[in-house]
């Protein structure tokens, strides 16, 4: 079966909130991962390491501009 223009999953970038608010890091920690859209149509928050912030942190989904 071929992946048409309605696929339920689609790419999703999640971004660290914690290197975000704070002004002082040295860069913003992203993941890219798969959502199901049907299954979950809010925005994606998952908690994820952040080499940046030396820690577990909350990683929120973000806009991609195409």
């Amino acid at each position: 079966m071929a992946k048409g223009k309605d696929a339920p999953r689609v790419r999703v970038i999640l971004e660290c909130t914690g290197c975000v608010r704070n002004a002082v890091s040295r860069g913003v920690s992203r993941y890219i991962t798969q959502k199901n859209r049907h299954n979950t149509p809010n925005q994606l928050e998952l908690r994820k390491f952040c080499p940046y912030c030396y820690k577990h942190m909350i990683h929120g989904e973000i806009k991609i501009n195409k």
